[in-house]
């Protein structure tokens, strides 16, 4: 069963979609830059229910149904918005699921105001050198514009200088699995494995040959099944060990 939701963060409104299961565990998944919760999130959620978990899906501020335009919104108010999806459902414990940009949410916000038992990233965003040649770009021009619908200007570049992935690293203390394609043009795969390397916890590190930023349906298909076999071992702190899979 699905229900929507609305939830306010500095009075706008946050859009979520929560699928409930039978049972104690949760899992809050956080959409990549430019996306929303529609599409594979959906699918996401429903195999998140089929394994036991209830699944929420949601817009951050700026994207989908949520207010705000997207040149307003910044990696704070990702993790303002993903705090308060939390709250608002109030689980008794939960895992966090990021894609890209997502991801980097999910591990800045286990650093800081949030207690996830488990942080899944598919081709995560870590390093903020991932987003040089944006930086670049505004800093030349003053706006990026990506297309009709999304830009960013100096104040996301503001805010985003302020987090420091090692820093975030050496604070998150619960088991963080990493799903990366090896032919990704967008996020080098090598962050990833700098980032395991950097994170004092668990880690387990994924390669997956011939995929890029984007998986084919094939490889979602395999993550999702590999994704939640890793979680149903690290939900109850039980942990992986560093493993590397190339």
């Amino acid at each position: 069963m699905q229900t929507e939701h609305e939830i306010r963060v500095d009075g706008e409104r946050v859009a979520a979609v929560h699928h409930a299961a039978d049972g104690d565990r949760w899992l809050v998944f956080c959409h990549g830059f430019r996306s929303d919760k529609t599409g594979s999130y959906e699918g996401r959620c429903e195999r998140a229910v089929e394994e036991g978990y209830d699944a929420v899906r949601f817009d951050f501020r700026g994207s989908g149904d949520s207010d705000r335009a997207f040149v307003e919104t910044t990696l704070t108010s990702r993790i303002e918005d993903l705090r308060a999806v939390v709250e608002h459902f109030e689980p008794s414990s939960y895992a966090c699921f990021g894609s890209s940009f997502g991801a980097k949410v999910a591990f800045h916000a286990a650093a800081g105001p949030l207690d996830p038992v488990a942080i899944v990233a598919r081709a995560p965003v870590t390093y903020n050198r991932a987003f040089e040649s944006d930086r670049q770009a505004v800093k030349a021009d003053g706006t990026l514009r990506y297309d009709d619908d999304h830009a960013i200007d100096a104040r996301f570049f503001e805010d985003f200088g302020t987090y420091n992935f090692d820093d975030a690293a050496e604070a998150i203390r619960v088991p963080v699995g990493l799903f990366h394609g090896g032919d990704d043009a967008s996020v080098p795969i090598a962050d990833s494995f700098e980032a395991a390397a950097a994170l004092q916890t668990d880690v387990l590190v994924e390669k997956y040959a011939g995929e890029g930023h984007r998986f084919s349906v094939a490889a979602e298909e395999r993550l999702r099944g590999r994704a939640f076999g890793w979680l149903e071992d690290s939900y109850g702190g039980g942990g992986v060990g560093m493993h590397e899979r190339v």
